[in-house]
């Protein structure tokens, strides 16, 4: 079973410092994790908040530049820092101390974030790309909703395999992972998603949950190597997702901020029994699919689908909707 952080936290506040004394020290006083290998300690230090990791300094020499190698570094607000800008002085420090020293983790917990600070958010992704990081996670708590925003500009990493983004903004190029090959986790929650397409060829698991987008299209999914998806409550026209050959679980609920709904609803009707059917019934402007939803998921082993009433996305034409469901009912 992996070592927690509280149980980290209880490793080296039971260190006690070398006592000069001349009867022979007790259990409690022996320094037990003071005689592990290096490669060992880098990783105990991985699981502390980046700023107790660097306290560690002080123990004794051996530990003077032991938090330089930790594998992982999690950057959250400390008791000392004032605001987020003093937070962003201390990660500033260490990333230029520590230096290219590879990474396993990189994690960034903060709240208060401010436009001023995206820049730096921006920097410190790129650095953790340089560092071979293998999981990166953003997790931004703002007054406001979705201050910041992360640049348009490729990810690019051989190593990169989990990437968990929560409050931030996402444009341009950033969802193109084609230079990710070996990402398989990817887990957006209130986020804002404004790109065209996000493409995958390694993904595996896709998480979406309670995001939303502001453009007047569909956001473009493609991940033919996916086995799980998930899609809770995303506010804006649904993400259309191509073809899923490979999945095996899906979990769908679209919540009322969801704008596919039919608007002779509203009127106690559907399309179905109107000669003019409203703009959001009729038939999806792209040929090479006739559904939004069903078409990439209906293969799936374990599939739930959770919609108000009134929603017409799943289907964008009748044919296409018969399709779909004789397709359930042959997998199923």
């Amino acid at each position: 079973m992996p070592a927690t952080r509280a149980d980290v936290r209880r490793v080296f506040d039971g260190m006690s410092p070398n006592k000069k004394d001349k009867k022979a020290p007790t259990a409690a006083a022996i320094d037990r994790i003071g005689a592990l290998p290096d490669e060992i300690l880098h990783h105990l230090l991985s699981f502390l908040p980046a700023q107790e990791a660097v306290r560690t300094c002080v123990l004794a020499r051996r530990w003077r530049h032991l938090w330089k190698f930790a594998t992982g570094l999690r950057i959250v607000e400390f008791e000392d820092a004032r605001s987020v800008q003093d937070v962003r002085k201390f990660v500033d420090h260490l990333l230029i101390l520590r230096g290219h020293v590879g990474l396993n983790t990189f994690v960034v917990e903060l709240s208060g974030f401010s436009e001023d600070d995206v820049p730096y958010l921006n920097l410190w992704t790129r650095l953790a790309v340089l560092c071979n990081v293998r999981a990166l996670t953003f997790h931004l708590y703002h007054i406001e909703f979705l201050c910041a925003k992360l640049d348009g500009l490729h990810l690019v990493s051989p190593h990169l395999r989990t990437l968990d983004l929560r409050g931030v903004s996402l444009q341009g190029s950033f969802l193109d992972f084609s230079r990710c090959p070996a990402l398989e986790d990817l887990k957006m929650r209130h986020c804002q998603i404004d790109v065209d397409k996000m493409s995958s060829l390694s993904l595996k698991r896709l998480s979406i949950i309670f995001c939303r987008s502001r453009l007047d299209h569909r956001v473009s999914v493609s991940a033919p190597c996916l086995i799980s998806f998930t899609l809770d409550s995303f506010a804006g026209k649904t993400p259309l997702l191509e073809s899923m050959p490979m999945l095996e679980t899906a979990y769908v609920e679209l919540g009322r901020a969801c704008s596919d709904f039919c608007y002779n609803y509203i009127n106690r009707g559907f399309c179905g029994a109107n000669v003019a059917p409203c703009v959001n019934c009729l038939g999806y402007s792209d040929e090479s699919s006739s559904t939004v939803l069903l078409g990439a998921i209906c293969n799936a082993k374990h599939l739930e689908l959770i919609s108000p009433l009134g929603m017409v996305l799943f289907c964008t034409s009748v044919l296409g909707l018969f399709r779909c469901l004789y397709l359930l009912h042959q997998t199923h």
